[in-house]
């Protein structure tokens, strides 16, 4: 974990409200793994000064560059929207533990919204290519498809109003994949109630899902013990509180207790 001064280099609009900022920060896109995040401080937050953690899109060991994508959804965001390039920022990072890169079947990586984030770093890392399922409530909520399919990735989209894709829940296409395929391996991030569905689904076919959770956090280290998960800790069924900041943000989907 580095404690680092990023320079902003770059800032790309997506749909509306979503930005991927490009950070100089080479001592963390060395060491950075998909499903890990970072936890940023945001200049000129006077009323509000905790970091905000963020899944890294990508990480590129070559230039040094770091890359976030993000949606402007509350006080701290909408203030990241206002940063111009050349801004400095303190950047902790990367966090957590990372998503496996060593799947047993099909890859099917299922995303909601801006959980597509840490799933494009995997997409780019995994040994084999595979389908990617992404939902939202629209089609602005569908974000950098055509990447994945650029990488050699299949996309299924589903959107709740069906401007785009099937209509209805992302659960919808990926349930069809698995009956033709149940024999996949499931990574998810996105709103609890897509990631509880999803690890139903592994459980329910007896394959791995890998669940990236989002908790609020406060310290980002595992010191304060806001963002605690109640997990099974062992194949007997007794359970404990774990860290999703440093005991995750990944965890497999029998592990959860929801």
């Amino acid at each position: 974990m580095q404690d680092t001064v990023a320079t902003l280099i770059d800032i790309r609009p997506l749909a509306q409200g979503y930005n991927v900022l490009t950070f100089d920060a080479p001592a963390i896109a060395e060491v950075a793994q998909p499903g890990q995040f970072v936890h940023v401080q945001i200049p000129s937050l006077e009323a509000s000064r905790l970091r905000r953690p963020f899944s890294i899109y990508d990480a590129d060991k070559a230039t040094g560059k770091l890359y976030v994508l993000y949606k402007v959804v509350g006080y701290g965001t909408q203030r990241l929207a206002t940063l111009t390039v050349g801004t400095k920022l303190n950047i902790l990072g990367p966090i957590g533990k990372p998503f496996p890169l060593t799947p047993s079947g099909t890859p099917y990586l299922v995303g909601g919204g801006y959980g597509v984030a840490p799933l494009w770093f995997l997409a780019t890392r995994l040994p084999r290519k595979g389908i990617l399922f992404v939902g939202g409530r629209t089609a602005a909520d569908i974000l950098e498809t055509e990447r994945f399919k650029e990488l050699g990735w299949e996309v299924r989209i589903a959107t709740q109003d069906g401007s785009l894709g099937e209509q209805g829940l992302v659960t919808l296409p990926l349930d069809a994949a698995l009956v033709a395929d149940p024999q996949a391996e499931l990574y998810a991030c996105g709103p609890d109630g897509m990631l509880h569905a999803v690890g139903d689904r592994a459980i329910q076919h007896g394959i791995k899902g890998w669940l990236s959770l989002d908790k609020h956090m406060v310290c980002g280290v595992g010191a304060c013990l806001a963002c605690v998960q109640k997990i099974r800790k062992d194949a007997v069924g007794d359970e404990m509180l774990a860290r999703v900041c440093v005991d995750g943000p990944v965890f497999e989907s029998r592990e959860i207790v929801w």
